[in-house]
């Protein structure tokens, strides 16, 4: 039986995976990154960190693996899709930090663009709105603060991409340079209708053309890789998609109108729309989903910047638990939320309000909130965000959900995943595999190396998960959630 090896490097860590021919995760090694905050509101990576940790999980998975007798097909990659990386050409060596999606540094100049009226022209080439979560912004200020990295790029000594670009550069030493349409499709540089690198959206932002990657489908082959001497023989990279759509793609989410929220550091809300691209023009924006050699998809996406995040941040800046497994008891040992809520805006609100200005706040308190209740309002303001960005995008869809997917680290919290159902009324169906991007990157190289035919076959495989039916009394569900939208207003 064959194997797939996959890649999921993420906000956070990088994974490495081993998946059997029917999709069942056999192991896993995590090992995780430093975060760089080096001015209030601004995020970074150090991808040489990135690229290491990438050779040493795979080869510590690998050695615990090999007695078994593997038989590697590909590798498969999946990525945090927003994070931008300038790297040398040849090398394959960073020239700056990798500037990571939650990264507010460009937040200037798309107010100046807006103000410009830049907004509906890129929204109708991109899909997708002027916002410094997307690489172009931040390019952009990286060039005027760095103009011999510009200079680079104008002489071809330097080149610059998406996570998953810098990865299959240096797996490959230096001889494939390419992205898929996921990754290209959330860049602002990106036409997603005709599928190419847009030249005015690129002159607007100053990023050279050249200096870009080749676009293709997320089941193509993107040459071999012995990753850093771990294989005697080198296998293919196959299979290489943002994480936020390989999530979408595991769920099995191939009909239009199905939906899937992942539960992520931030949250991704995908709505399959079909073959034909339509624009949002409310909260959401619109994306390809994916294109592989059994279909293509566009979706609507809600980007919800701070999920799980909020919960590290009473980790690891209040200390108000220990562990992010503590949430659960905390906030089922007090029966509401004693009109406590927090509103998460740490880098500004993305959908549906996209305020990056806005700033994070807890309101209701009184004398007798203590951390449970704070706790409490912490993983019901992940509930509420999912509610606003579906509220939005089935509005606009005009689809009627029942269901709505879960995957993602969180999954496993049985208090937000009952919330999350009370509060939106929909039954929700979560994953018992929490590495679903991975398992999408997997299901995509299994179809560009043949290993499956079509979307049918993937139908077939084992798909395991836990409903949560919604079982809040309406009116609960009416205050309560006038009670987010009044906290939010404050905000605003």
């Amino acid at each position: 039986m064959p194997f797939i090896l996959a890649l999921d490097q993420s906000t956070s860590a990088t994974k490495a995976l081993l998946f059997d021919a029917k999709g069942q995760l056999v192991d896993k090694t995590t090992i995780d990154h430093k975060q760089y905050y080096s001015e209030p509101g601004w995020v970074e990576h150090d991808a040489e960190e990135i690229y290491q940790n990438t050779i040493q999980a795979c080869k510590l998975l690998l050695r615990r693996n090999r007695p078994v007798g593997l038989e590697i097909l590909c590798l498969s990659i999946t990525n945090q899709r927003e994070t931008v990386v300038v790297f040398e050409k040849g090398t394959g060596r960073p020239l700056y930090h990798a500037i990571v999606w939650q990264c507010r540094r460009g937040s200037a100049l798309c107010e100046e663009l807006l103000r410009a009226n830049y907004g509906e022209l890129v929204h109708r080439i991109t899909g997708l709105r002027i916002d410094t979560y997307f690489p172009a912004p931040k390019l952009k200020w990286l060039f005027d603060h760095h103009p011999d990295i510009h200079a680079k790029l104008v002489e071809r000594k330097a080149l610059l991409g998406t996570i998953d670009t810098y990865l299959i550069y240096r797996l490959t030493n230096g001889q494939v340079f390419a992205t898929d349409h996921t990754n290209a499709s959330r860049t602002l540089l990106y036409d997603i209708d005709k599928l190419r690198w847009d030249e005015g959206l690129c002159e607007l932002f100053d990023v050279p053309m050249d200096s870009l990657p080749s676009v293709t489908k997320c089941s193509a082959k993107f040459g071999t890789t012995d990753l850093g001497g771990a294989l005697e023989n080198p296998i293919p990279i196959c299979g290489v998609i943002g994480d936020s759509q390989a999530a979408l793609f595991a769920e099995r989410c191939f009909r239009p109108g199905s939906a899937k929220v992942t539960l992520g550091t931030g949250s991704s809300v995908l709505l399959n729309i079909g073959e034909t691209l339509k624009l949002a023009t409310k909260g959401s924006v619109s994306t390809i989903a994916w294109i592989n050699e059994a279909s293509s998809a566009y979706a609507f996406e809600g980007i919800i910047n701070f999920t799980g995040a909020v919960i590290a941040w009473l980790k690891d800046q209040l200390g108000l638990i220990g562990q992010v497994e503590e949430t659960e008891g905390l906030a089922a040992a007090v029966p509401d939320n004693g009109g406590v809520y927090l509103v998460p805006a740490f880098v500004g609100l993305s959908a549906p309000y996209w305020e990056p200005n806005a700033r994070g706040a807890i309101v209701g308190l009184t004398p007798s909130t203590d951390k449970r209740h704070i706790v409490r309002a912490a993983l019901e303001s992940i509930a509420y965000q999912i509610k606003d960005v579906l509220l939005e995008m089935m509005t606009e869809a005009d689809i009627p959900l029942q269901i709505v997917h879960a995957d993602g680290g969180m999954v496993n919290n049985r208090f937000l995943l009952n919330f999350v159902a009370g509060i939106t009324g929909l039954t929700v169906r979560a994953s018992t595999l929490p590495e679903l991007s991975a398992l999408g990157a997997v299901l995509s190289g299994g179809l560009g190396m043949g290993l499956f035919g079509s979307l049918e076959d993937l139908d077939l495989l084992p798909h395991e998960f836990v409903e949560y039916h919604p079982v809040m009394e309406a009116a609960l569900v009416e205050k309560s959630y006038r009670g987010w939208k009044d906290a939010v207003r404050r905000v605003l």
